[in-house]
């Protein structure tokens, strides 16, 4: 299983003091690497760094892009090179299209997919020096498909998959795997008004092959093969973990 292997590897996971990013950095140091918990909340970043053994913590906005570059640079030349990127940090705000406020459209577009741009322009840079990193960009079903409500967000899931695909089109040739995983529907806070609303709960059931939610620890396998030897040649590529939601009509 050396192909899944992540010691002696670092992965700065954004948007990881709860919810899917903290589930990933459960599951990428139990693979062996060391974790940085990244948010704005210092507390919940302590709270769930204590839970990890050896996570260590890095608070910036990811939406600010000099503040990204000051933090990154800084964290690099003061601990260590960071080998693994996962580009968690996300928002979501329900509301018909044509009533969608403009101030919660610009956060979105700051928090889904300029977040993905600052942070990994920064650590590209290292990893582009070095000729070798994995960047990992969490992306949605919403990056094919689209529901009533969520337009912006899934424009935002949309240029996430592009964003992807450029990095792996001009960071290739550096050494660099630059893919997405898009989650399905799966119970995380994010999700949490869909998942107390039974109407919604029904539906889903039926409209997905696998007939259930998707439970969060079931993004790690996904994460650590990216994030791994096993996807030296993966690169531009969507991963679609959504219990084939995507496959069926």
């Amino acid at each position: 299983m050396d192909l899944f292997n992540l010691a002696g590897k670092r992965a700065l996971i954004t948007g990881s003091s709860q919810g899917i990013g903290f589930a990933l950095a459960k599951g990428l140091a139990a693979a062996g690497a060391q974790v940085v918990l990244n948010g704005r909340d210092t507390g919940k970043l302590a709270a769930a760094a204590a839970q990890i053994a050896g996570a260590k913590t890095l608070a910036f906005d990811a939406t600010d892009h000099m503040g990204v570059r000051a933090a990154v640079d800084g964290f690099e030349g003061a601990v260590g090179p960071i080998d693994i990127l996962v580009n968690n940090a996300g928002m979501q705000h329900r509301s018909p299209l044509e009533d969608f406020p403009a101030d919660a459209f610009e956060r979105l577009l700051q928090t889904n997919i300029a977040s993905v741009f600052h942070v990994g322009q920064a650590v590209a840079r290292h990893m582009i020096a070095r000729k070798a990193g994995k960047i990992i960009n969490i992306a949605s079903v919403q990056t094919a498909l689209a529901r009533p409500g969520i337009a912006p967000y899934t424009a935002t899931k949309g240029a996430v998959g592009n964003l992807t695909k450029g990095m792996a089109t001009d960071w290739a040739k550096h050494g660099l795997q630059c893919n997405a995983i898009a989650p399905g529907y799966f119970d995380t806070p994010l999700n949490a008004a869909l998942v107390a609303d039974p109407d919604f709960s029904a539906w889903l059931e039926k409209r997905t092959p696998a007939g259930r939610w998707g439970n969060v620890d079931e993004l790690v396998g996904a994460c650590i093969f990216l994030s791994s030897p096993a996807s030296s040649f993966v690169n531009g590529h969507i991963l679609y973990v959504d219990g084939g939601i995507t496959a069926s009509l």
